[in-house]
């Protein structure tokens, strides 16, 4: 393989995504996979197995590709804007229940006039803020909630739910702070539901999602779906938080030494920020653009890419430099942990996918929206 590419090992993966289906299993809730992070059919219908074949996506273009697949229960899990209703509608032409999120009475009105337009009833869900930490509408915001249902409603559209995301999550910093940050989540988008049905409004579909809430929730009720979609691959992030293992870090991507600086303790390698992307983690994760391991996967210990440029990494050790260049000669292959799985995994049109360390086939991943 040319390097740098993207390594896909298909054993981690596949034990993540059980590891997720069963707890949710046991909680009698259904998952409705976001694939944000995958943007790939393959890892898709492993995915959608035991879902009944309904997914998330963050944009039109995720839809497109996945309607050609056969999916045909999607939410576009992204504010609507009123300029995309037109390719949401050739989109449901096709006989997708592709369905939309607003939080405003002027995305209400484009929906409205998008239905007289079209004649299609199309299906919306209002986004529910659960913690400050993006769009949504107030939970407790009865008056704003019951004002968005009755214009979606009255100008044609099918108003089917509630939906949160609680993306504060990513920021705790304890099991505690993980599984109150999932109550969170629950109690907002439930107490929303609640006030919608008390005004006489079916509310079929309440929603919730984030991988760290996923994994830490200790109670559901009143929820009907968990949508979580970094969890597939995991990535340094999701360690740092405690919400996965640094062996369950399914992607990776693959580098070759190409010099080094021996008086700096500094490796050179052929993956910059352009393979690893700018993503540096959260605050307080002080881990470069990645870890680094060996060409098998393994944890190198205090081994990281300490900088990058466009296609030059500088790897470098926190336990000193140790001759690192007779360690680690020009043409050593190494792998790095990406910081987050989705801006890394976004820098390539594929996956070098691998089972026992062994290279087992190549799957196609799409970018843009």
């Amino acid at each position: 393989m040319e390097t740098p590419c993207l390594l896909l090992d298909k054993d981690r993966m596949e034990r993540n995504i059980s590891r997720l289906k069963d707890r949710l299993r046991s909680m009698g809730v259904k998952l409705r996979p976001h694939m944000k992070t995958a943007k790939s059919i393959e890892v898709g219908r492993v995915l959608m197995e035991g879902t009944d074949g309904r997914i998330t996506v963050s944009t039109l273009k995720e839809a497109e590709q996945f309607a050609r697949a056969g999916v045909t229960d999607m939410i576009y899990a992204v504010g609507i804007s009123p300029q995309k209703l037109a390719r949401v509608h050739r989109i449901r032409s096709g006989g997708v229940q592709l369905k939309v999120i607003l939080d405003s009475m002027e995305q209400a009105a484009a929906i409205a006039r998008y239905v007289q337009e079209t004649g299609d009833p199309i299906e919306v869900l209002i986004e529910i803020d659960c913690d400050g930490h993006r769009s949504g509408v107030k939970f407790d915001d009865e008056e704003t909630i019951l004002s968005i249902a009755a214009a979606v409603r009255q100008g044609g559209g099918r108003l089917v739910g509630v939906l949160t995301h609680a993306g504060e999550s990513y920021a705790a910093k304890s099991r505690s702070e993980l599984v109150q940050a999932a109550e969170r989540e629950r109690y907002a988008v439930v107490s929303a539901a609640g006030i919608l049905r008390a005004a006489g409004v079916d509310v079929s579909i309440v929603s919730v999602g984030s991988t760290p809430t996923a994994h830490f929730a200790e109670d559901l009720t009143g929820v009907t779906e968990v949508r979580a979609g970094v969890f597939v691959f995991f990535d340094l992030v999701m360690n740092g938080i405690g919400v996965c293992h640094i062996n369950d870090i399914a992607i990776s991507v693959l580098t070759t030494v190409i010099g080094h600086q021996a008086e700096k303790g500094w490796i050179i390698v052929d993956a910059g920020w352009m393979a690893m992307s700018r993503d540096l983690g959260m605050a307080g994760q002080d881990q470069g653009y990645g870890l680094v391991c060996d060409a098998d996967g393994r944890l190198i210990d205090g081994l990281f890419m300490a900088s990058a440029n466009q296609e030059h990494g500088i790897l470098a050790s926190r336990l000193g430099a140790g001759k690192l260049e007779e360690k680690y000669p020009v043409g050593t292959l190494l792998r790095v942990l990406p910081n987050h799985a989705c801006a890394t995994a976004a820098q390539y049109q594929e996956y070098q996918v691998i089972s026992g360390n062994r290279l087992s086939g190549t799957w196609s991943r799409f970018n843009g929206w």
